[in-house]
């Protein structure tokens, strides 16, 4: 891609005369910022703005897995990493008992969608055979399932792992290679109907932090992420069933990851809910000096809060509790919220 547009967002809850909505959402915008290749950016109002990325920007978002993506509400996904190496809670719920309890307890907190794996994927982890990764996930999606209050996604790069937790009960797919590592999970969401959460990473987590490098890395990652919901929708799945997610960490630097950040608003611009993973990661050590993942948790939320003010829909968290009350927060204060 060469050329995209940031809406400039404001969360006042006074919109100025003419401002446009963000996906249908209480933020707005009467300028967007235009970012393209070999060019310095510069400021255009809104309705310069082509008309199809306009409406891609403004158009409100489909419910996702039953969860609603329009009025501005934060949607909190949380992480269950039933994995013995994950890089911030590796082994602590790899025992069923201990996976079970968190599960409930982080949608108790309110987590409106639960994320399951069973392969880490953090920086320099290896492949883990899908026979072994179902085996860590499938028992907890069929006893959650029924009961939990939340649709389940499974966390895999596997089309065969994706499909036995879809048949176990679970609802969503999320794909952290963004279709690349097993081709079959495009059809695999195409022939269900399964909503998908796709990622970008530049290259496999063995090596992917060895040496990423990109000419724009706003341009490149806002391209690759196009190109794969075109594939999607090649292959029958709407649009509407689709999540991206910029993939922070996955084959960036510091410098790439707060780029991204800065310019997150960009996604909005292919026209589906937008994910954001931070929780805990390196980069959180990186500038907090903070060498303890658990111990992240305020690194995190700042950075989500900061993503929620240009727009992100949801979450993927660990520190569920603490995430949903920040959020809380920072709607009242916005005016966001009225149930105060």
């Amino acid at each position: 891609m060469d050329i995209c547009y940031r809406p400039i967002l404001s969360a006042d809850p006074v919109p100025a005369p003419g401002a446009q909505r963000l996906a249908g959402g209480p933020l707005w915008f009467t300028h967007a910022e235009v970012i393209a290749r070999g060019a310095p950016s510069r400021r255009i109002p809104a309705e310069e703005i082509p008309e199809a990325s306009l409406q891609a920007l403004t158009a409100p978002r489909a419910p996702l897995a039953g969860v609603e993506m329009t009025g501005g509400a934060p949607r909190v996904m949380g992480i269950l990493n039933a994995t013995p190496d994950s890089f911030s809670d590796g082994g602590l719920f790899e025992a069923r008992e201990a996976a079970l309890a968190q599960a409930r307890a982080m949608v108790a907190a309110g987590a409106e969608i639960l994320d399951i794996g069973g392969e880490s994927t953090r920086p320099g982890a290896t492949e883990v055979a899908a026979e072994d990764e179902a085996a860590r996930i499938l028992p907890l999606i069929e006893e959650l399932a029924p009961s939990l209050g939340a649709p389940i996604s499974v966390d895999t790069r596997k089309a065969e792992v994706g499909r036995a937790g879809l048949s176990a009960g679970a609802v969503m797919l999320n794909d952290v290679s963004g279709l690349d590592f097993d081709p079959g999970m495009a059809a695999l969401a195409a022939e269900t109907g399964a909503p998908i959460c796709v990622m970008h990473a530049q290259g496999r987590p063995e090596t992917m932090q060895d040496d990423p490098a990109y000419e724009n890395v706003t341009l490149d990652v806002l391209g690759f992420l196009a190109e794969r919901l075109a594939r999607l929708e090649a292959a029958g799945l709407p649009r509407d069933k689709v999540v991206v997610d910029p993939g922070i960490g996955f084959g960036k630097t510091v410098e790439h990851n707060l780029e991204l950040l800065r310019n997150i608003a960009v996604f909005h611009n292919l026209g589906c809910p937008v994910l954001l993973g931070v929780s805990r990661k390196g980069f959180i050590g990186h500038i907090s000096g903070e060498t303890e993942a658990r111990a992240r948790a305020p690194g995190s939320i700042a950075v989500a809060l900061a993503a929620l003010g240009q727009g992100v829909q949801i979450f993927r968290v660990h520190d569920v509790a603490e995430t949903v009350q920040a959020f809380k927060l920072w709607q009242s204060v916005t005016g966001q919220r009225h149930d105060t």
